[in-house]
Order: structure tokens, then sequence, then C-alpha cells
């Protein structure tokens, strides 16, 4: 049997993707465990693909190819999206809570990459495949997992792009289940105690009312925002070959994410108006159809070699972050009852994503008693400054170990 190429275009690749994000959401809300855990619409829809690819492989019969246009600059306006909101000034009114578990995030970001390396090496497969189970898919998720698998792979890492959208899914449930069990050792064994009215309870609830504001007006704001976006992009591309000349090679979106943060602190230092609901919209949607063309893509056969290694290095990965929140996070995070939820949410943040900590943290303190501090921080943290923090330093162990 002769095996038919299909080859897709712009065009047709986008209009798979679209299909595919109604049919990963109808499908979410329709089998109670992916909306449980907080499986992302485009992964669904995107991995149903991806089967009907393996099947045409398995079988000798087609393949797909792809143009890869369209899926790169989705990618760079993502990363963009992410440079816009690493605001040195909401850093600092956020207060010293957020500042001390960013510090703990960020440390947690370079332990779980040092340990997947350690362990892909001593496994025997490529030091970057332990990138790919380490802060890309757990505290990245599948975004940034879809983001820096194909890097990856370019890096001599065979099949890291679905050992990453794996290990994404894995940390998905697992930071969930792992979550409570957490807190309420801590309860037990450290006697804290839920305290209502906090010391600076009514700082971080003046905060967070000013962080729900998410309205999103008129066709001139959101062009502001776009144009701010491809502003950055156009700048930040002259970066990469600029520091090339000095014997540098950074990944492509590194300049406009960094351009990005500079307009972003500009614009807070001018007290001007940024339009940030529709910078995040942007990027939302951005994310969604490049997620989903990023699963289109994965070649699920070149995953059975490395699953052995793979399974060892999240089990290791998830008792290891069990053990950093149980004793970094609650720690360095002030040892009280706030400090306990933090550890719980930290879980689902640090194996799988916001989403999943929140949910952490609204089934803890809904049996112990409320934390606005931990609602406040935890989102904060994640929403901002993580994802620029993560891929940074992502970039300086695929350079070291390219």
């Amino acid at each position: 049997m002769t095996q038919e190429i299909v080859k897709l275009d712009i065009a047709q690749t986008l209009a798979i993707a679209a299909v595919l994000l109604l049919l990963g959401e109808f499908i979410k809300k329709r089998v109670a465990v992916l909306e449980r855990f907080f499986i992302p619409g485009p992964v669904i829809g995107g991995l149903v693909f991806s089967l009907v690819a393996l099947a045409g492989h398995q079988s000798g019969s087609f393949e797909f190819t792809f143009n890869a246009d369209i899926r790169n600059l989705l990618m760079m306006v993502f990363f963009t999206t992410i440079g816009f909101s690493a605001s040195f000034e909401l850093l600092k009114k956020g207060g010293i809570g957020v500042v001390l578990f960013l510090v703990c995030a960020t440390l947690l970001v370079v332990l779980q990459n040092g340990m997947g390396v350690a362990l892909a090496s001593a496994l025997g497969v490529h030091p970057l495949l332990g990138l790919a189970a380490g802060s890309v898919s757990l505290t990245g998720g599948h975004g940034t997992s879809a983001a820096f698998g194909p890097i990856l792979e370019q890096a001599g890492a065979t099949a890291a792009l679905p050992a990453a959208i794996a290990a994404s899914t894995w940390g998905l449930v697992t930071g969930c289940l792992i979550g409570g069990p957490v807190g309420t050792m801590l309860l037990r064994r450290r006697g804290v105690r839920f305290q209502a009215g906090s010391p600076d309870a009514d700082f971080y609830e003046k905060d967070l009312s000013t962080a729900r504001e998410t309205k999103v007006t008129d066709q001139r704001t959101v062009m502001q925002a776009v144009m701010l976006i491809v502003f950055a992009m156009g700048a930040g591309s002259f970066f990469g070959p600029f520091v090339k000349q000095f014997g540098i090679t950074l990944p492509a979106y590194i300049g406009p994410m960094l351009v990005a943060a500079v307009l972003r602190n500009i614009i807070d230092w001018r007290n001007l108006t940024l339009p940030v609901k529709q910078i995040e919209v942007t990027g939302n949607i951005s994310l969604s159809f490049f997620l989903c063309m990023a699963l289109m893509s994965m070649k699920l056969w070149e995953l059975a070699d490395i699953a052995g290694p793979l399974l060892i290095i999240l089990l290791v990965q998830t008792t290891i972050m069990g053990l950093y929140a149980y004793f970094v996070t609650f720690n360095l995070m002030g040892r009280d009852y706030d400090a306990a939820v933090l550890a719980a949410g930290h879980c689902g943040f640090g194996l799988g994503a916001t989403p999943n900590a929140m949910a952490n943290m609204e089934a803890f303190t809904a049996r112990n008693g409320a934390s606005v501090k931990a609602f406040f921080v935890l989102p904060m943290v994640g929403a901002l400054f993580i994802d620029f923090v993560n891929a940074t330093i992502i970039t300086g162990f695929v350079g070291y170990f390219h």
C-alpha cells in the first residue's frame, strides 16, 4: 500500500484547528473527568487529530504535513502577550507576599529542570527530555509545552513534544490529587488554624477587587492592543540577529517578549493606559489555535521509546512537588494558615496550571476557612509573572544543554 501524503496549507490548517477547538470544548463539556481536571479544549481536540494521524502512520495509509508559518506566528503572539504581563509596578503593589511566592515558584522551576535533566541523563535518554518533564510541562502547562516541544526536538530531543504534552496532562491530574492532602497534613502536623480578620486581609481584599476588573471595551481599544503586540513583535525581531553577532543564539520569541516587557513598564512609569484585558484575550486566542496546531503535528508513535523513563521522571517530580510545598512553600510564605492554603495551591500550580491551584484552594478553604491573601497572591504570580520567568529559565537550560 502506498502511503498518501496529505499536505495542508495555512488556510486549511487554520480551518481544521477551528473545528478541533469546537470539538474539544464539546467533548470536555460531556466528559466530567476532563472538566474536573481542567484539561484544555484545544488539547482534547488536537489529541483527537493526532490519534487519527497515529492510525494513518501505523497502517501506512496516510500522513499529514502542515505549513508551520502560522503556528510560529501564533507562538510569537502568545509570548509577546506574556511580556506585557511583566509589570514591576504590579509586583511592587502586590506586597511582600507576591514577591515571596514568585521567589518560591522560581526556585521550583530551577529544581524541576535540574532534576529532570539529571534523571533523564541517568536513565539514558536525551537530557532535554528532562526539561520536557520539568518546568516546561509542569509549571508551564500545555501552552509552554506546545511552544518548547518543537524547540527541544530541534535541539536533538526526539519526541519532546508528545512527552511534554503527556507530562502536562499528568501534572493537571496529580496536581489536583496531592494539593488537599498536603494542606491537610500541614494543618494536622504544624498546628496552624484559620483565624478570621488577618492583619493584611484588608490590603489583599482591596487589590483583589481591582485585579478582577475584566472589561473589554470598544474597537479602538482592541486596535491599540493589537498595534502594541505587532510593534513589540516587529521591534523584537531584530534582537535575535543582533545578539547572534556575539555568538549568542536565542529563540525568536525572546526579543518580542523582552520588548513587550519594556513597553509595559514604560507605560506604567508614565501612568498611561494599557489595554491589559484586550492583550490577554488576544494572547488566549493565539494560544488556543497554536496549542491545537501543535498537537495536530504530534508524532505519538515516537512516545513509545521513552514512555518508561518519562513515567519515572514524572513520579519523582510529583513527589518533589509535594515535599517542596510542605517544607519550602509553607515555611517561606509564613508558616501560618495562609501559607498552608498556598502550599495546597502550589501543588496545582507547580504541576498543572493556575485554575488547578484555584480549585485546590477553593476545596481546601471551603472545609477549613477563607484565605484572602492566598487567593490574591497565587493568581497574581500565575497570571502576571511566572510564564515570563519560566520561559527565560527554560531558554537558559536549552542553551546550556544544546
